[in-house]
């Protein structure tokens, strides 16, 4: 048996691949096995632990080399707490030991162009905002799965996007920079273990030549049956998948302070034309 067929059945259910897959790397094992962790111990990390996952971050692709993103690494246990506040008051922000902010940064490129006796006028177009943001994921994707191959966890925080000028101003940040997501790290607490949850079947996300929505239908229908059963067994009462995507998407306000994110880029010096 495939060594990875615990974990993609983990992943999928019974609709997991049944292609045969190459003999499976100590990589693609681990990020097969990835979950997002909310309890932390107090532990501190390792010396070295937060230069190794900007390496493995800076190793990550980045558009025509602009390397548009930064991250602020918050260890102050006062930051933090004022930080999970901002974004939905999240325990696991404030109790993990290390809090990464991970940046779309085009203040750098700003000061470099301008350094050079030339306008930054390209900065002022969403290209360049998409850039950063792409990047920055990259970047982080990049740190997680290197951080969970030295023994330790990690769960990324959307909610740092609620209150993007609070964010800026509690990290100093100058204008042109954006805070797209944060991260806890930390060591996962072995009495509130996270589960590896199930994703869509691959053919809801999977389309070969074109893309085709109405194929997805009985995928998604099934999917709704795996979460339910999911959150059963974690005893937890969650309406179905279709139905929390549909109330996420639904209004303004199920955006959590996130409708204004546009008004907040202008705020923190983007144009976007």
């Amino acid at each position: 048996m495939n060594s990875l067929s615990g974990p993609l059945a983990e992943r999928y259910g019974d609709q997991a691949p049944s292609a045969s897959l190459p003999d499976p790397s100590a990589i693609l094992s681990l990020l097969l096995a990835h979950r997002s962790v909310r309890s932390y111990l107090p532990d501190a990390l390792p010396a070295g632990t937060l230069e190794a996952l900007v390496a493995a971050a800076q190793s990550a692709s980045t558009s025509s080399n602009l390397q548009a993103w930064s991250v602020v690494a918050v260890e102050d246990p006062e930051r933090r707490a004022r930080l999970a506040v901002l974004a939905g008051n999240q325990a696991h922000v404030r109790n993990a030991p290390l809090f990464l902010v991970w940046l779309a940064d085009l203040a750098r490129l700003e000061e470099i162009t301008r350094s050079q006796g030339q306008t930054a006028e390209g900065l002022d177009y969403l290209e360049l905002l998409v850039v950063g943001v792409v990047d920055a994921a990259l970047a982080a994707q990049n740190a997680a799965v290197a951080l969970e191959s030295m023994g330790l966890a990690t769960v990324y925080i959307g909610g740092i996007r609620n209150h993007p000028e609070a964010v800026a101003a509690e990290l100093g940040l100058p204008p042109a920079t954006f805070a797209v997501f944060g991260m806890c790290v930390g060591y996962e607490d072995p009495a509130r273990p996270a589960q590896i949850k199930p994703r869509l079947p691959q053919a809801a996300v999977l389309h070969r030549e074109q893309y085709s929505l109405a194929a997805q239908a009985p995928a998604i229908l099934d999917y709704d049956r795996v979460m339910s059963q999911f959150y059963a067994g974690q005893g937890m009462k969650q309406p179905d998948w279709t139905r929390t995507v549909a109330q996420r998407v639904a209004s303004a306000s199920a955006l959590s302070g996130r409708d204004r994110l546009a008004e907040a880029l202008h705020n923190l010096g983007f144009k976007i034309r």
